[in-house]
Parts: structure tokens; C-alpha cells; sequence
């Protein structure tokens, strides 16, 4: 889940962490915040990657989502 949120931030920013050379606009990466969500499973944390201008909405984990279980059985379908 984490690495699927990393990828979506580098696509939406486009371009790879530390590759400076394709980096065509002025929005960066600015760390993480932590999330707690609810799955089947039970409670865990997540860190949600942002961005410098706070324009980065992860479509995967929503902003104000809390619960992923439809999500988390969406995954487990498409991997069976």
C-alpha cells in the first residue's frame, strides 16, 4: 500500500525521486504524515505521502478516508 502510494505522488509530481535533471516544475516532495486507517484486519498506520504547494490528493487513500476495507478486498481480488 505504501509503495502505491509513493508511485502515485512520483506520477502526479513526474519525475523520480532525486532525478533533478527531469524535474519540470517547482512542486516537490515534502515528506509524510501519518494516517490511521480501518481494514479488515484492524487498525494501522499509514504515511501519506505530500507535496511543497499541498495539491497532491492520493486517489488510493483519500483525504478524510478512514476506512480502506473495500479497497483492501478490491486488491486481494485482482492478486487471486
Amino acid at each position: 500500500m505504501q509503495q502505491m502510494l509513493e508511485a502515485e505522488r512520483e506520477e502526479y509530481l513526474g519525475y523520480s525521486k532525486y532525478d533533478y535533471t527531469n524535474k519540470n516544475t517547482t512542486n516537490s516532495r515534502n515528506g509524510k504524515s501519518k494516517k490511521t486507517v480501518k481494514s479488515d484486519l484492524g487498525l494501522f498506520d499509514l504515511d501519506i505521502p505530500r507535496d511543497r504547494e499541498g495539491s497532491f490528493e492520493p486517489q488510493i487513500v483519500k483525504k478524510h478516508q478512514t476506512d480502506i476495507s473495500r479497497l483492501e478486498s478490491s486488491i486481494i481480488g485482482v492478486c487471486m
